[in-house]
């Protein structure tokens, strides 16, 4: 039953494609209107054989590590102090919610006006964008602990710091990593859209070479197929981390 589980999404997956290739083939739509999959597929080959993907791809990363972190950093201390105070949060929370219905395409601008269109401005959108889902689902986690666990360890005469560290923190760790696995693949979004603003090389600018200059359109399926391929890495990358969190605990 595992193994089967296993299959079917790739079954569903290659049947997929396999219309999509017959549909191509037999209403011979133009290559630059939509792309047959194995067309699609040598051009990915090809992009990472000449070096063209590996070279965009490599800033793209670099934003997304140091955004993701810098924003998760942030996020998880910001979240954490409000969790913990109930008067900050009622300050807060309203500026909070608001920050994050602000889309990031609105504030991408000011921030590549402010930091210039190098690596400094698509950082900083990947630190926004990941900064408050993180501390929402933090502060949710931290402030929603079970009262009985709290209640023991005031009976223990845990100090405040005592407290978080053994009891506030570990039953708020899947609300934290549920905040992080949204958090990481915000954090592909922010860097895609920062390159989109400004810069000469990211998967974001390959996307805009592909539509625009190159006229690519296979090589634009290329591009967001590695796009979607990042988003996926970071995600289980945070999986990842929750597995190991998990045993270092028990």
């Amino acid at each position: 039953m595992r193994s089967g589980g296993r299959v079917s999404p790739l079954l569903f997956g290659a049947a997929l494609l396999l219309v999509w290739e017959l549909a191509v083939r037999l209403s011979g739509a133009p290559v630059f209107l939509l792309p047959a999959p194995s067309v699609v597929a040598l051009r990915f080959a090809q992009a990472w054989s000449d070096g063209t993907m590996l070279r965009h791809l490599l800033p793209t990363v670099g934003e997304i590590l140091a955004g993701g972190l810098l924003g998760g950093a942030l996020g998880l201390a910001l979240g954490m102090l409000l969790g913990l105070s109930g008067a900050a949060r009622r300050i807060a929370s309203p500026y909070l919610v608001a920050a994050q219905s602000t889309p990031i395409l609105a504030l991408g601008p000011l921030l590549v006006l402010w930091f210039g269109p190098g690596a400094a401005a698509k950082v900083a959108i990947c630190t926004l964008i990941t900064l408050f889902p993180m501390a929402i689902a933090t502060l949710i986690a931290v402030r929603d602990t079970d009262r009985g666990l709290l209640e023991l360890s005031r009976a223990m005469g845990g100090t405040r710091w005592q407290t978080l560290v053994t009891f506030r923190l570990p039953a708020a760790r899947s609300g934290i990593f549920a905040g992080a696995r949204i958090a990481a693949t915000l954090a592909v979004v922010g860097a895609i859209v920062g390159e989109w603003l400004g810069g000469s090389a990211g998967l974001g600018v390959l996307v805009n070479l592909a539509r625009g200059s190159l006229f690519d359109t296979p090589l634009l399926f290329a591009v967001l197929i590695q796009i979607a391929l990042l988003g996926v890495a970071a995600y289980g990358s945070v999986v990842v981390a929750e597995r190991l969190s998990s045993r270092l605990i028990k």
